[in-house]
């Protein structure tokens, strides 16, 4: 049986970041943020922050892949909405303002069921805004799921999921 998210009160950035070292930024983000990872999976974790509104992902990656610094750090952006009403809105002010989108609908990835919308920033920054339909779907699928209706294979991305739902530029 399928679960329910948790209710959200309202949207709340989403922050992905390509991390070489899963354990030690659980224990990092953990003790900055005071909280617990929410969800743990192999080579992913994510955080519920309550204060300051936050939806921290950690993707793993080689050392090779993330570098070090700041350059590599980041995966995605994203704003999580608390219904599809939001992802429908994001998209229609997308289209307002001429910006190109690319929709994903009832895809698993990043563990979870999910209805998106993705655009990019003018430096190529991938930003998604969306829902989650179901916390923990029964065909639960890594960061790479996504990949497929990109025209990419899974076998292609890094081995950890590092481009996570990504859109390509």
């Amino acid at each position: 049986m399928a679960s329910a998210p948790p209710p959200a009160a309202s949207s709340r950035l989403q922050l992905a970041l390509n991390v070489s070292d899963l354990e030690a930024s659980i224990a990092f983000y953990s003790a900055m943020f005071g909280v617990a990872p929410a969800k743990r999976r192999p080579g992913y974790a994510n955080f519920a922050v309550t204060e300051p509104p936050l939806k921290l992902v950690l993707i793993e990656t080689t050392d090779g892949q993330r570098g070090t610094g700041a350059a590599g750090a980041l995966n995605h952006l994203g704003v999580e909405v608390p219904s599809l009403e939001g992802v429908v809105a994001a998209r229609e002010r997308f289209a307002d303002a001429g910006l190109a989108t690319f929709d994903e609908n009832d895809t698993s990835c990043c563990y979870a069921l999910q209805d998106k919308v993705w655009v990019h920033d003018p430096a190529g920054a991938p930003w998604e805004v969306y829902t989650v339909k179901d916390e923990n779907p029964a065909d639960a699928r890594p960061a790479t799921a996504s990949l497929a209706l990109l025209g990419q294979d899974e076998a292609s991305a890094p081995a950890s999921g590092a481009v996570c739902c990504s859109t390509g530029a």
